[in-house]
């Protein structure tokens, strides 16, 4: 199951998310999404667990838990939706 995790503080690492979710079972990945031109933690991530329960479990126990200082967000991440290409002005 793949998870999404908001309100992280920036200085957060995928290491960190992998310990925390980790205590719950196996965390197959871990991403933090950062700026690509800055390279900045946008502030959210992802952990995908292999097995459901386990990750039911880390939802529920992690969501509204505190995270290095911020009350993080965690529930079952939604599939991308796609956005329309964008068209140049010029």
């Amino acid at each position: 199951m793949n998870i999404y995790i908001g309100n992280l503080d920036y200085k957060v690492t995928e290491a960190d998310l992998s310990s925390t979710f980790g205590e719950f079972g196996t965390v197959s990945r871990s991403n933090v999404i950062t700026d690509k031109f800055t390279g900045q933690s946008k502030g959210f991530g992802f952990v995908e667990m292999p097995n459901d329960a386990e990750a039911n479990e880390a939802i529920e126990k992690l969501n509204e838990t505190d995270l290095r200082g911020r009350k993080i967000r965690v529930n079952e991440a939604k599939p991308r939706e796609e956005r329309p290409a964008s068209r140049s002005r010029y």
